[in-house]
Order: C-alpha cells, then structure tokens, then sequence
C-alpha cells in the first residue's frame, strides 16, 4: 500500500456482478488503494476503508444471504453514517436500503426495494442537481437503467440526478444523503473520470483527517 493512499472498498463476488474492471484501474490512477470486499463472503470492511464503492448486479438474488452477514451490513452502515463517501448504483443502491424483498439490508437509504413485473430500461441524459462526492451541480453524463425492482421511495430530498423522461416530463432519481450518492442509474467510469477522481479526493481527506487524531 501506498503511504497516503486512501483504502476504498469496492464490492464484487456473484452479488455485485456488474462493475467495470476500468472503474478499479481509474480508482487506482487516482491515487487509491483498493480492497475489493465480497458481501457474501466477507465479514468486515477491510482495515482502514475511508470510502466504498458499490457496484451494480443481482442481490435480489442472494438477499437472504446479505441479510444474514449482519456483521458487514452494520460495518457498511457505519462507514456511511461517520460521514465517509459511498457510491452505489442499482444493485448498491439495494443494498443500502432499509430491506430488500423484506430482507432487512444496511438501511443507509430510507426506503425498501423489490422485485416487480416490470422491466425499467433505456438511457438516460441525466444532471446533477446538486454538488456530490460524485459531480459538481450542473454535471450532465449519460448512463442507463436496467433493473426489475422498485423502491418504495423513488429519491430523496436531495436526488442523485435530473433527466427528461420519453414523455418530457421531469424525473427525480436516486439519493445524495451527506457523502452518500446511492441512485439506479450505471454510470461507465471512463466516460467521466473526473467523478472518480472527485471520489477519490473526497476518499483522502477523510483518510488524512483519520491519521491526524489517531
């Protein structure tokens, strides 16, 4: 390890099957030191961890198991609720709800997924609509949905992104709760490094500050 690098968790194993590997190259380019963590293996965040990145996958899946590792869902809630940055997309964002298909999850957002009838899919030419560990306000990306759960809470206060639906109409999705950017859209890394980077930098202070008071 890199003296100075931040640890960033990032989740994989059958549950968060949909990451890119060039979202661990680009963690690491910026500066991270990174730990990927399997949520149905692992019992605990790794040592130091100043920030977690939770892909997306299939944990509708393997809900009962992730429930069951009580241990790491309460390390995941912990790590949210100190203040570090988190991102989660679509199978993340599950994850960090209050249940999933009635199975209790890390309850960071508060709201509770599960599985429906419907497939929601398509791009989306989403903003920011306020600043985040992710973009500043204003950031516009492009990244898709494709999912067939729904949250009983559709976003936050404060939501991850703004698009225009098929019919125009404004849509509000996703979740910015302090250093908390959890929402359903994917996102590929390599059409906007610098949101990795912002994550990172966000990751390293918080890492630095941890060192200082110990």
């Amino acid at each position: 390890r890199v003296a100075g690098a931040p640890r960033i968790a990032v989740a994989g194993g059958a549950a968060f099957t949909f990451g890119y590997a060039e979202h661990v190259e680009l963690l690491e380019a910026a500066g991270a030191d990174v730990v990927v963590v399997d949520p149905l293996r692992d019992e605990a965040l790794p040592d130091g961890a100043a920030g977690l990145v939770l892909p997306g996958g299939f944990p509708e899946q393997h809900a009962a198991e992730q429930s069951a590792a009580e241990g790491l869902r309460a390390a995941v809630t912990a790590l949210a609720s100190s203040g570090a940055p988190v991102h989660a997309e679509c199978g993340g964002l599950l994850y960090l709800a209050k249940s999933l298909d009635g199975a209790p999850m890390c309850g960071v957002v508060d709201a509770d997924g599960a599985m429906t009838p419907r497939l929601t899919l398509g791009y989306r030419d989403a903003v920011a609509p306020q600043d985040s560990v992710l973009a500043r306000a204003g950031t516009r990306i492009t990244g898709h949905e494709f999912h067939r759960t729904a949250l009983s809470v559709p976003h936050g206060a404060r939501p991850a992104w703004r698009w225009r639906g098929h019919d125009s109409r404004p849509v509000a999705e996703g979740f910015v709760l302090g250093r908390v950017h959890a929402s359903y859209l994917h996102t590929h890394p390599a059409s906007a490094p610098e949101a990795v980077t912002r994550f990172v930098r966000a990751c390293a202070a918080d890492s630095t500050r941890s060192e200082a008071t110990r």
